[in-house]
């Protein structure tokens, strides 16, 4: 998970091939298509305590609307011509007794690495919500076997790769790998979450075309800069104490950052997080008495990168942590997610303002969902 991550970091340096751009003006459902995939794989066991059976063979279903981009937002051309859409998987993990099914709709962004006259190669990074038909606790026989699954409604990311032969305007075909989370990040517990890879074959039709005429964009890069940043937000865990409360924990992050490439933020900076469920745990079995609020708060030193799509940043970062809770995790953690820009100026005192949510995993075990509003100056 860690090494895929840093990979990501590097994809604004991948090479893509311009598209042919022309003047002209696009029928409105020219890029606009629908494609499917069938996904098979397995369930991977990303943790010691994930202890159900694992099922020989997972599949899935995926639909997904697509718009290509043509160059009417700056962006468009920055990003070499990317693909958004909105998507819907049904996945059968292959044991419904224990894991039940799910379905998960989710917005995506489909980013061109390679480009080609008719071969592409894509990735697609998508995330939004996974109901599952089975949770721990259900009245079901094998309701105790189930220690991934707190809650029917989750967090449910997906990602693809592709390799993509365009036959026609209308008509692809591609073939790739894929990985699919779900998790509810720590709000019930058990949230160990399931993971599935596999790989995947599907098909893409446009009723106008696949590739609608570009518009050329030849506005400047912005300028790289510097920008001291802060970040405040709020998550909610399941405490494990009596009664099993929600409680939340408060965060902060403060950080310098630097665009590079004119689409792009590189950040390092200290997170701080006081969580009151760990101190609701501390309290509830007489652990560390007198002493529970030092034990009940982490920080860390973190790095990243920002990927920036409009008004839109996909952020990861990688930590490690100079202090932790008496619930101790792994050393290095991680948070993925996206900010959204209220405000995005070049002048001014208030250069940036934004809302983010962010998924804190320590590699692929989600701890907590942190929602949070942000500045830049």
């Amino acid at each position: 998970m860690r090494k895929f991550l840093i990979y990501i970091l590097t994809l604004p340096l991948a090479p893509i091939a311009p598209l042919k751009t022309t003047a002209q003006t696009n029928n409105k459902w020219e890029g606009v298509g629908i494609e499917t995939n069938l996904l098979g794989g397995q369930i991977i066991k990303h943790s010691k305590k994930f202890t159900a059976p694992i099922p020989a063979f997972s599949s899935a279903i995926d639909v997904n609307i697509v718009w290509q981009t043509y160059g009417k937002k700056s962006w468009h051309k920055g990003r070499g011509y990317p693909a958004v859409g909105v998507g819907i998987t049904f996945t059968d993990y292959g044991n419904a007794a224990v894991f039940g099914r799910c379905v998960g709709i989710y917005t995506d962004l489909q980013i061109p690495l390679l480009r080609g006259k008719n071969i592409e190669w894509t990735l697609r990074i998508g995330d939004g919500i996974g109901y599952v038909t089975l949770k721990h606790g259900s009245p079901t026989a094998a309701d105790t076997i189930n220690t991934a699954i707190g809650s029917h409604i989750n967090d449910f990311g997906i990602l693809l790769t592709d390799v993509r032969y365009h036959i026609n305007r209308n008509w692809d075909i591609q073939a790739g790998a894929n990985f699919t989370h779900i998790s509810n990040a720590g709000f019930k517990s058990p949230n160990l979450g399931v993971n599935m890879v596999g790989g995947h074959i599907g098909i893409r039709y446009f009723p106008t075309s696949s590739r609608p005429s570009m518009i050329p964009n030849d506005d400047p890069p912005l300028p790289n800069r510097w920008l001291a940043q802060a970040r405040a937000g709020i998550s909610f865990k399941e405490a494990r104490a009596a009664g099993k409360p929600i409680k939340p924990a408060y965060l902060v992050a403060v950080y310098s950052s630097r665009r590079w490439l004119g689409k792009n933020k590189v950040f390092a900076g200290i997170d701080y997080a006081y969580h009151e469920d760990v101190y609701a745990f501390l309290k509830n079995y007489g652990v560390r008495e007198g002493n529970e609020k030092a034990n009940a708060w982490d920080g860390g030193l973190f790095a990243g990168n920002e990927f920036l799509v409009g008004r839109i940043g996909i952020m990861m970062q990688v930590g490690m942590y100079y202090h932790q809770t008496y619930l101790r995790f792994d050393d290095i953690y991680e948070k993925l997610g996206g900010n959204l820009y209220l405000i995005k100026k070049e002048r001014g005192p208030l250069k940036e303002l934004f809302v983010s949510a962010l998924l804190n995993t320590h590699g692929a075990v989600a701890e907590y969902c942190e929602f949070g509003i942000g500045v830049g100056i």
